[in-house]
């Protein structure tokens, strides 16, 4: 049976998982880039950019777990693009280019249809207009009994965990301080809600946390 994943997901000491002011400059929000240094320098990220080399060991497992057994991921309006509003035209397709790194089907929740986009690699992103249950029920199709990643943005992920249908989450807390942007879990009751932490390790770089559903 597919679960719902949310691995990888990068936030700071403060509990932001998102900088502010997302734009073309800023995919991350000012100073959201900071959150991901620890991934950015591992071995499953180099090898997604065409890149050899990079590091390995335990910030570099948990990067590969996050790509293991993935057949489609769903993703936000804010993590697609900067774009608000209406599809004014075609012309943003993403910030990865030709061939994203999903190679899976893509389901965008939006308020504004659009027709679907065919990448290079496998991916195709699909619009979803009609709310995350739908989203999820079109993702476990697609993924065709492997699991569903859930990429984010930060509201993305908060609509999902409110109603518990999150299976397992990996949080990697990175030595940063945002100050202001987008928090996690503010005002989300987690054990309320049945979950719990399952595993934790500390790197030199990141605090790796996973938080899972209780059956």
């Amino acid at each position: 049976m597919s679960k719902l994943r949310v691995p990888t997901f990068s936030i700071s000491l403060d509990g932001y998982g998102a900088g502010p002011n997302q734009d073309l400059a800023n995919p991350l929000g000012v100073g959201g880039k900071a959150l991901h240094g620890w991934f950015f320098g591992t071995r499953t990220f180099r090898k997604m950019h065409g890149q050899d080399g990079g590091a390995t060991g335990i910030d570099d497992d948990f990067a590969a777990r996050g790509f293991h057994d993935i057949g489609a991921w769903i993703m936000g309006r804010n993590m697609f693009g900067p774009i608000r509003g209406p599809w004014l035209d075609d012309a943003w397709k993403g910030w990865w280019g030709d061939n994203p790194p999903f190679h899976t089907p893509v389901f965008v929740l939006t308020h504004h249809p659009r027709e679907s986009i065919d990448m290079a690699g496998g991916t195709t992103f699909h619009f979803v207009t009609n709310g995350i249950h739908a989203a999820l029920e079109r993702a476990v199709a697609a993924a065709n009994g492997q699991d569903v990643r859930l990429g984010g943005g930060v509201a993305t992920i908060r609509q999902y965990l409110r109603v518990a249908l999150i299976d397992e989450m990996h949080l990697a807390m990175s030595p940063v301080l945002l100050g202001s942007g987008e928090r996690l879990l503010e005002g989300i009751d987690g054990p309320k809600l049945g979950y719990q932490c399952t595993e934790h390790v500390s790197t030199p770089s990141v605090m790796h946390f996973v938080v899972t559903k209780r059956p």
